[in-house]
Formats: C-alpha cells, structure tokens, sequence
C-alpha cells in the first residue's frame, strides 16, 4: 500500500488489544478505514484464518463498544500483492460519543482522531458532546401500539437463512429503555400506518395523475420490497439484434444506480414527522424524494464520495442483515460514476435523486422504422406510378381521342393524378399531343418508331 497513515487511515500488522480503542477514534470523528494485514510503513504481510478473524473482529465491535455501532461498520477482505488482508470500513457516528463499554464515558474509554493517531478525548469534549446529542426518536419514542407482530419481517430472515429469536426485539432496538415497544419496532411490525407512496404522471409534469399506489399496512420492509418490485416493471428493457452478435439490451435508466437510490430512501429518511420517501414516475424520468436531507456534519462533498453516516443505523442494520445493502459508503459513489453529481438535487429538508431515461435504443430502432417505411413508401409510389402509366398507354391505343375524364374512370384515378401521369409520360417521350386539347389525339411515340 503507497497510501500512508492519515485521519481517515490506520493499518495493524495483526489483530491487537487496542483495535476498539482506534474504532471509537473513528466513529467520534469522520470515519475511516482500518486494515489488518498491513505494518506502518505500508507493507502488506497478509492475515491467517480471515474467515476466522472477521468474526472475531466483528464480535468484539458489537459487544465492547457503545452505543451500539450496527449500520456504521462494515468488514471484509481485499486481496493486496496476492495477500488477505482484514478492512473494517467505518462511517462517523451520530450518537457521539462512542466509548469502550468497560471504561465507560471517560477519557479511557472515549477517543477521537487527531492526525494519524487514536487519542483520549477530554472529558469537558465527552460532555459537550453527549449533551447535544439528540436522542433518536424512532427508539426513544414508545408505539401507541404495544400488540404488534412481526411474521413478514421473520419471513425475510429466513430467506437468507437467518433466525428472529427470543431476543430479536432487543437485538433490533426494538424496545425503548423502559421495555415497550417503540416507534421503529412499529414500522417493521405486520400492520402499521406508514404508508410508501408511488405516483404515475403523464407526461413530463405533474399535472396529470395517471397512477398513485399506496404500499402501506405492513411491515417496512415489506414496503420496500414492494417498491422495488414495483420499479422492476417499470423500468422496462429495450433490445436489438445487431448483425450476427449478441442481442443489445440496456434499461431506461441503470438498475443498479436506481436500487440502491431506492433503497437509501428508505434507510435514510427521517420519519420523525411522520414524513415518508416519494416515488414518482414521469415519461421521460424517475425521481426518488427522501426527506431529512443531509445529516448533521456530513457535507455535499462527502455524500458525493461516499463518506457514510446513517441517519437510521438501526434501519441500516435489517437493511445489511437482509443483505440489502453491499458496503457501507459504496452506493452513493456508483450512482455517480454513472449518472454524475447533477443525479441529486438538494432542496429545503430533503434530498432529490432524478434518473433521466436512456431511449437510445428505441429512439434508433424507430427511426430505422421510420426510414423502411418511407423507402418502402418510395418505391411503392414508383411502382404504383408505373403500373397506372401503362393502363394510360393501353387505353391511347385503344383510343386515340381518349379524355381525361374517361381516362380516370378506366384507371381508377382522379383527373389531377391522370393529367400528372400524362405530363411525366410526355417528359419521359413516351406520349405526345397532336393538335389542341380539343379536337387534337395522342400519339405513342414508341408505337410510331
């Protein structure tokens, strides 16, 4: 690795005591990412058993820091000069100050990021900062409703072939520190009142409503689902065979890019006002509006870039159970390799994905249409301009004298198509006039050569 140590970069040849110590340094700063496997001077010498140490990594970040850190920390392997190495990938905390469990709030156990190390940080700082921490409203705040079930959510557990035990409510935070149901526990339950809009527009305006479907009454999750199955069809596949190579396919708008923006709206909207995202479908367009809008600390640059910072980590955590979400941070950066900043538009309170249609396909296979038909059309014309000449021709000799009129009721013509028929038999030098219109015959000129 070339990269040297920084705020947002530690490396650990090995797996050491003081691994949480640099975790809660990053969440109580901006993030940052660790890699075990890598001495300082940014030799990669490769982990053993990183099956084995992931797990062990993973299990003491659940079970030795607080609060809990579900939804900010993601860790995996990378392969660096035909190596294994360890990366726990973090995003900066909102519930600051994160702190080891068996140190408490105190300088030993609360550390943020100054340079390129871990350091304490001052107990004046800790208190500063979890006195203008705002507690989180959806686990904080009981649900009206106490008699909840949660069978779709269990469902969705065990398609990926997981399990909701005894403990799932206090697990999922699910419970408020007084042991009721919560306001979050209510939007995975069965049946709720958060109610997923998704409106279908005529036209390029909001104007005309040709659709609004309402996913509510369940479970979020199932919600969700529902969106994105829904986004499915509409996002319909254009195609076309060139030559003798594989058929070309290619979506109005990038699948990929419009999942995971779904799927961000969901984790990252704020329902503290009852408020959800909206999803709309235009003719020439997608949008996606997620209400909350930036989260605290987090700037245009970062969200661009990646930087990640849950505004529902507890939302995060089912989100990465059911393996919607891949890596922490990785969304935002794809969607804008394909479709630039301009994808995103912020407005007051709230944040706008619009994802423009890619027609190019249709649009080259109707022209193409277009341009077989006018041939087709040409040549049609020509044959048809052909055959009605000839029947002039073999009228003439019948008839020498032959009018107009007599001449469109044999072809089957009118008079003006007969005398522009005549003229372009006259400029062709097959037919010539002898004499005035009246009194005067036609001449074929081929028949007298």
């Amino acid at each position: 690795m070339k990269q040297t140590e920084n705020n947002r970069l530690e490396y650990k040849e090995k797996l050491t005591d003081d691994l949480e110590k640099s975790v809660v340094a990053f969440l109580n700063s901006k993030g940052g990412s660790i890699y075990i496997g890598i001495d300082k001077k940014g030799n990669v010498v490769g982990v053993k058993s990183p099956d084995d140490l992931q797990l062990q990594i993973k299990d003491r970040l659940i079970n030795n820091i607080r609060p809990n850190i579900m939804g900010l920390c993601d860790v995996f392997t990378e392969e660096h000069n035909d190596k294994t190495v360890v990366v726990i990938n973090l995003a900066g905390g909102t519930n600051t100050p994160y702190y080891i469990k068996k140190y408490g709030r105190s300088e030993r156990g609360c550390f943020m990021r100054i340079g390129s190390s871990s350091q304490p940080m001052p107990e004046e700082t800790i208190g500063l900062l979890f006195e203008s921490r705002h507690p989180i409203l959806l686990t904080n705040t009981p649900s009206r409703h106490q008699d909840l079930t949660f069978k779709q959510l269990k469902i969705f557990y065990e398609e990926k072939g997981l399990s909701l035990n005894a403990n799932f409510a206090k697990n999922l935070d699910f419970l408020t520190p007084a042991g009721k149901y919560n306001q979050l526990a209510y939007m995975f339950s069965d049946t709720n009142r958060v109610s997923i809009r998704v409106a279908k527009w005529w036209g390029t305006e909001k104007l005309d409503l040709r659709e609004n479907e309402e996913y509510g009454d369940c479970s979020l999750i199932k919600a969700m689902q529902k969106v994105l199955d829904k986004f499915e069809l509409e996002n319909i596949t254009q195609a076309r065979k060139v030559g003798l190579g594989p058929r070309e396919e290619k979506r109005l708008v990038d699948n990929k890019a419009f999942r995971e923006a779904i799927i961000n709206a969901f984790a990252h909207n704020d329902y503290s006002n009852s408020n959800t995202p909206i999803f709309e479908i235009y003719s020439d367009r997608f949008e996606i509006t997620t209400y909350g809008g930036l989260v605290a600390g987090l700037s245009e640059e970062g969200f661009f870039t990646g930087m990640s910072i849950p505004k529902n980590p507890e939302i995060m955590r089912i989100f990465k159970d059911l393996e919607f979400v891949e890596r922490l941070g990785s969304g935002m950066p794809y969607i804008v390799e394909k479709y630039g900043r301009e994808v995103v538009r912020f407005i007051s309170s709230a944040l706008r994905f619009v994802f423009p249609f890619d027609r190019s396909i249709e649009n080259e296979e109707r022209n193409k249409i277009i341009k077989s038909s006018e041939k087709s059309g040409e040549k049609s014309g020509e044959k048809s301009g052909e055959k009605s000449g000839e029947k002039i021709l073999n009228a003439i000799r019948e008839n020498s004298h032959i009018t107009t009129q007599e001449l469109s009721r044999i072809v089957g013509l009118g008079t003006t198509a007969i005398e522009n028929n005549l003229r372009k038999l006259k400029a062709q030098n097959k037919l010539r006039r002898i004499g005035p219109n009246k009194g005067g015959h036609w001449e074929i000129v081929e028949d007298n050569q």
